[in-house]
């Protein structure tokens, strides 16, 4: 009953869900950003080839707020009818390993660019509200700057790093030709719950996670000295759900922690023995993410330090 004494029909209150469309919805960030998505009552259509991602990682949702839709997005062009009334695109659907990218960089090339331009051009039809696009730190190869920046030199060492890049581009320039918003997140590297033991981000935690489940050494590429920025999962999904509420678009930001951490100091946090191994082709000694940008612009900040991250993981 309003003030003046009219009635307000209860489906005038009810507010209308956003619509999200998540692409690889069932892989490990993917997965983790429905949770979050469906807890802010938005509805989800998720693509998936199911190649790493996994339906254990979706299980607990109910279809009257999640639909699961198996395709692979380098092959379906015939994308419109899931983006129809879509407010948000999260794309982060691809292959993230270097040495199969070296081995077989057509298939990186289909996934990451052909696929990405295919859910571009869903997104222009449906007139959607934002685009999230996974890109990725690996563009600044062996950077000779750290903290590195967004504006720092792009520095190719494999076809992974060029794909996500080349992808990032179609991005940008769909945003000038076709006015859609978008943002591009270059992500470092991500850790947390339901990590794959391969792929860009499974590389350290997840074999370290499986080795230590199974009471084996630790396996360390190189000398262990070669320093990462690691990211939870779950600070990486708060700087997703805040970017949407802002006006912000056309933008690139870095996303890590701004903080170096070694191979050998993520052994020392699980814990046991260790062996070596040679170091692998195209791997930097060093990343670190200059974080300022998206701290100013949508005063975000990592809230999972290293070690509540690994104590989070193991008593999971």
């Amino acid at each position: 009953m309003t003030a003046d004494g009219f009635k307000i029909k209860s489906s005038h209150l009810k507010m209308t869900k956003k619509k999200s469309i998540v692409t690889g919805g069932a892989g490990f960030i993917g997965s983790n950003l429905v949770d979050a998505l469906v807890k802010k009552s938005h509805k989800v259509i998720i693509l998936d080839n199911f190649v790493s991602g996994k339906k254990a990682n979706l299980r607990h949702h109910k279809k009257k707020n999640v639909k699961i839709v198996k395709l692979d997005i380098s092959k379906s062009k015939n994308l419109d009818n899931y983006f129809k009334g879509a407010d948000y695109v999260f794309h982060l659907a691809g292959l993230a390993e270097i040495i199969p990218s070296i081995k077989n960089p057509e298939k990186y090339f289909l996934n990451n660019v052909i696929g990405t331009l295919n859910i571009l051009e869903a997104s222009k039809k449906s007139k959607i509200k934002k685009l999230i696009y996974a890109a990725s730190s690996s563009c600044y190869g062996n950077p000779k700057k750290f903290p590195t920046s967004e504006t720092d030199k792009i520095d190719f060492k494999h076809p992974y790093a060029l794909t996500k890049y080349l992808g990032e581009k179609l991005v940008i320039e769909y945003a000038s030709m076709f006015k859609m918003p978008n943002i591009s997140f270059r992500f470092f590297n991500v850790y947390g719950p339901r990590l794959n033991s391969t792929g860009q981000y499974g590389a350290v935690f997840g074999n370290f996670l499986k080795q230590k489940k199974n009471n084996k050494p630790l396996t360390i590429v190189g000398d262990g000295k070669q320093t990462r920025d690691f990211i939870h999962v779950e600070d990486l999904i708060d700087a997703f759900l805040k970017m949407i509420k802002t006006p912000l678009a056309n933008k690139i930001y870095n996303l890590g922690s701004g903080k170096e951490t070694s191979i050998n100091q993520i052994a020392s946090l699980f814990g046991g023995k260790r062996v070596f191994i040679p170091k692998r082709p195209g791997e930097p000694k060093r990343s670190c993410a200059n974080i300022n940008k998206v701290k100013n612009d949508i005063k975000w900040h990592p809230k999972i330090c290293i070690s509540k991250g690994v104590d989070k993981l193991l008593n999971s």
